[in-house]
């Protein structure tokens, strides 16, 4: 998906790594949102048409409610968590302290239409919220928020992607995102120290007070074993705001893959340590909304996910979303603004491989639920891991900006290394 406000001149802002992804996204006949009443003469289907079918696709009636809102910050470590549901009942709910991997245990109520933690938070800590419910005719319904509790005044803490121990790709950097503006960047960056068995330079790049990523000049190089040491306790960030972590962690970089998406030509070519794997046929943004062009790394993989169009800015008059998917299956995140390759299940057959019809989404033929591993979303979705590459080219649109996501590599060497504040 895209960041549909930006194409109704709304402006939307990219918002921080990690504790900040937006989960909500776009969809289309390439994306998130389209049509099974395509012609099969024209091989394609109207905007209109694509934005009818999501609509009309048999999705649940349950409606979750999750507060906080995601991506809040300064939330409250007692009963500001809660989870409701209205015209359906709750099936589980998974809440996790992200940075330790901690399970938060809670309480689904007798009636099953509510949720609280049972314990108090920790302070200054971020969590994951995932909730799946269901209606009376048993159709699922997702619904997912990342939140960070309130910190003590005077201090800072930087949460980290990835995650320690995990396995990614080549593409993922080490991406830091503090929970207050720092302000002393040169003594904090030189608190982080990177070391890598494969010898390769690493320079901090800070996009703004609140954010530092390290990168080298080209993607990893496979089977890397990277080290990271966060060293700020007692560093001043900035007048009166001290650091409070002594952290390390590590991550393993895995295979190479990296998939190239012509948007021109409508497939997407999957490549695995430079051999191609498979050639598989795609329908990326049409030409109102069309897919951002460039380097973009898998952030973020869930089976099934909402999309609400109205989190991006695709709204109707009414001022609802042009299309409210609550199982789009396979997706993976390329972008804060909404950017995904996903599968889709409500677009005829013959749109993948011939037309563009998505609000700027990449998109793949899959099936309702997830369930059937022979489709081309459901294959990509088990070969590709986080930080894995997409490329896209041949598309209207402009180049992905380097913090719309993971994306820094959408900056030469000369530029990324000048936002270095050592």
């Amino acid at each position: 998906m895209r960041d549909g406000m930006r194409r109704k001149g709304l402006g939307v802002a990219a918002a921080l790594l990690t504790g900040v992804l937006t989960l909500s996204a776009c969809s289309g006949d390439g994306g998130d949102d389209g049509s099974n009443g395509e012609s099969s003469e024209t091989g394609g289907s109207g905007q209109e048409d694509t934005d009818r079918a999501a609509e009309d696709a048999n999705t649940s009636a349950a409606e979750i409610t999750i507060t906080p809102d995601d991506s809040a910050d300064n939330v409250g470590i007692n009963d500001d968590v809660q989870v409701s549901v209205a015209d359906g009942t709750i099936d589980a709910v998974t809440m996790t302290a992200t940075e330790s991997g901690t399970e938060v245990a809670g309480t689904i109520s007798a009636d099953q239409t509510s949720w609280v933690p049972d314990i108090q938070l920790e302070r200054a800590t971020q969590y994951s919220l995932d909730v799946q419910a269901s209606d009376s005719e048993g159709r699922a319904a997702h619904e997912a928020r990342t939140f960070t509790t309130v910190s003590p005044e005077n201090s800072f803490i930087g949460y980290f992607t990835p995650e320690d121990g995990s396995t990614v790709g080549v593409g993922m950097p080490v991406s830091l995102n503090f929970d207050k503006p720092i302000t002393n960047q040169a003594d904090v960056e030189a608190a982080v120290q990177i070391t890598t068995s494969s010898g390769q330079e690493v320079v901090g790049h800070w996009f703004n007070e609140q954010r530092l990523d390290f990168r080298p000049e080209e993607y990893w190089q496979a089977d890397t074993e990277v080290t990271v040491s966060l060293a700020f306790d007692g560093v001043e960030g900035a007048d009166g705001l001290t650091g409070v972590q002594d952290r390390t962690f590590s991550f393993t970089v895995g295979r190479s893959q990296i998939s190239t998406v012509d948007a021109e030509s409508k497939q997407m070519q999957v490549v695995r340590d430079g051999e191609v794997l498979r050639t598989l046929q795609i329908s990326a943004g049409s030409d109102e909304t069309p897919t951002y062009n460039g380097q973009m790394v898998i952030s973020e993989k869930h089976e099934e996910t909402r999309m609400n169009g109205a989190t991006v800015g695709f709204t109707d008059d009414d001022g609802e979303g042009e299309y409210d998917i609550p199982d789009v299956p396979h997706a993976m995140r390329l972008s804060t603004s909404g950017t995904f390759v996903h599968g889709n299940y409500w677009a005829n057959d013959s749109v993948f491989g011939n037309t563009n019809t998505s609000h700027g989404c990449i998109g793949l033929d899959d099936v309702q639920g997830a369930d059937d591993d022979s489709t081309d979303a459901a294959w990509f979705f088990d070969e590709s891991m986080l930080g894995d590459v997409i490329i896209v080219v041949n598309s209207p649109d402009v180049e992905m900006a380097p913090d719309n996501g993971l994306n820094g590599w959408n900056m030469n060497w000369a530029d990324w290394e000048a936002g270095s504040a050592l």
